[in-house]
């Protein structure tokens, strides 16, 4: 059996359905089960990361856990004494600064200091900027002009799904572990790139606009506390963190390659709608 923390999130469900697919027995962690949609011969379970001493019923007879960063180190301790031999964890690029004065990169870097430290086997999952994070710009695309920040910074924007289908290969198979996976999309996009293709896929003329970094960063100061609003500029207005680079780990992983973004959006033109 597998257990998946974030059972619903962007990548663990992913995780969970293809799990299922290729015939696992997996528990999806989640906070509300009743409400929870996961495949079927999936099991929803509840689950409060923030309180691991709650988590053994859950663990028990598991083989692998993917967890998510920025959680107590006591949940790699309540696997181990589950019998759980090995996570694959949800990380990060920034992770790979060595940043800790970046609270995003902080969190990262010392979530995975503490699954080595642990007995368990481990693989390290480091994702780029997410595709779906273009869900964001969803009412600007319906008014037909994006305003977002940092116009010349590109990035390899990644599906989700490919996320999860290398850390899929991880969980079922011990030639991953102690390994640190950088996963990228095919091709480094800035903003404009993504604004002009989404507008392809969607059939229509939308324009991109930079925003500014003072408007930016208030808009943010809405929406997470200010320690992330800084790291996020430090990563992309001090550029600390390169999500440019292109690196081959999904064809390498999985034996085929990464979905390109025009394709994430002609599959997810209906959610802009």
């Amino acid at each position: 059996m597998i257990v998946v923390a974030g059972g619903t999130g962007n990548v663990g469900r992913e995780v969970v359905r293809q799990l299922v697919e290729v015939g696992e027995a997996v528990t999806a962690l989640t906070r509300d089960p009743a409400k929870a949609r996961v495949p079927v011969g999936a099991t929803a379970v509840a689950a409060d990361l923030t309180e691991p001493s709650t988590l053994g019923p859950a663990l028990t007879g598991a083989s692998a856990v993917f967890l998510l960063s920025g959680y107590s180190p006591d949940i790699f301790a309540e696997a181990e004494k589950a019998g759980v031999r090995r996570v694959v964890l949800l990380s990060g690029g920034s992770a790979e600064t060595g940043d800790r004065g970046n609270a995003v990169a902080r969190y990262m870097i010392e979530t995975e200091d503490a699954l080595r430290a642990s007995g368990l086997a481990w693989t390290m999952v480091r994702p780029r900027m997410f595709m779906t994070n273009a869900f964001q710009w969803t009412a600007q695309i319906k008014a037909g002009v994006v305003r977002a920040p940092w116009s010349d910074v590109p990035s390899a924007v990644i599906d989700p799904a490919d996320i999860a289908a290398v850390a899929v290969k991880a969980l079922v198979s011990a030639e991953h572990e102690g390994r640190e996976y950088p996963v990228t999309g095919p091709e480094a996009l800035r903003p404009g790139d993504r604004v002009r293709i989404l507008g392809q896929a969607l059939g229509r003329d939308l324009r991109y606009e930079a925003q500014p970094d003072d408007e930016a960063r208030a808009e943010m100061l809405h929406q997470m506390p200010a320690e992330y609003v800084d790291a996020f500029f430090g990563f992309y207005s001090d550029g600390i963190l390169d999500e440019a680079t292109v690196y081959p780990t999904v064809t390498e992983v999985t034996a085929r390659p990464p979905r390109t973004f025009a394709d994430w959006a002609v599959a997810n033109a209906g959610r802009f709608q």
